[in-house]
């Protein structure tokens, strides 16, 4: 919608630390937990939202979701019952259960094809949402607030509900990954967790569906190629995102389109320049 987040580690972190709560302190099953742990999310979304949004949009909007991002660090920080500064450790991978089927993620690679399948149907809900007449209406506000609220279109309230409806799918993914990696910490909701979807965007290409997944490929290849560069990590990324900013702005999705647009053939190029 034209607006920019700089605190999606908040909703990450709100996730994981729902789903182990739930699942770890009130026994929840998982597949329960899982859209709870999303509603958390989407909850603290709202409130978030309704105030950052209301008179601030561009930098300002960053920085006050970057300022409640930490916010919610300093929150988990000083809690006693999602762990302080040691988190919480020990999460157990759930079971499936639905009647007399059950799966068992914590064996084999269960766990790794459930969340491939999970992504799956979130890309496909995503995916959706933005065919909707709502997601043609975003990509209008996103071009010209102005003419859109002039056209009729709520844009206050549309930057709401996609800021809601972002918060809800970050936190289902930081319910995935609390029982993967068995533990959550403080760390999940630091400013710097905030950042990897905004490089992952501008390194695929920030006007394409798909660039942030071809972003986030991009760049974790690159971070397992230098994983052993100490200190040498950091710069090698900085310097290929600096080249793509400023060589590629379109991103890599950007210059693959450059090179695949068929060219027109040079008498009618001539014709057309006459």
């Amino acid at each position: 919608s034209g607006v920019l987040s700089f605190g999606q580690a908040m909703f990450f972190a709100a996730g994981a630390y729902g789903a182990a709560v739930l699942t770890q302190q009130w026994n929840l099953p998982f597949l329960v937990a899982l859209p709870l742990a999303g509603l958390v999310g989407a909850l603290i979304a709202t409130c978030v939202g309704a105030v950052a949004l209301r008179r601030s949009e561009g930098v300002y909007f960053a920085i006050l979701t970057l300022a409640f991002a930490e916010l919610l660090h300093l929150l988990i920080v000083n809690t006693a019952f999602l762990g302080r500064n040691d988190g919480l450790s020990g999460l157990a991978r759930p079971v499936l259960a639905v009647g007399d089927w059950r799966l068992d993620l914590g064996a084999g690679d269960n766990f790794y094809y459930f969340i491939v399948v999970a992504c799956a149907l979130l890309i496909a809900l995503i995916r959706w949402v933005l065919a909707t007449p709502f997601g043609r209406a975003l990509q209008a506000v996103k071009q010209d607030p102005e003419r859109a609220e002039f056209l009729g279109i709520p844009v206050r309230l549309h930057r709401l509900v996609i800021f809601v409806f972002a918060g809800f799918t970050t936190a289902l993914a930081g319910a995935l990954v609390a029982p993967w990696a068995q533990i959550v910490s403080p760390e999940l909701a630091h400013w710097s967790n905030s950042t990897n979807p905004i490089l992952f965007t501008l390194l695929g290409g920030s006007a394409y569906f798909w660039g942030p997944v071809m972003g986030a490929v991009l760049l974790s290849a690159v971070f397992y190629a230098t994983r052993t560069l100490v200190g040498i990590s950091d710069l090698v990324t900085g310097l290929l995102l600096l080249g793509v900013v400023l060589a590629l702005p379109g991103g890599v999705l950007g210059l693959a389109s450059r090179w695949l647009r068929p060219r027109p053939s040079t008498a009618a190029a001539k014709e057309a320049k006459a």
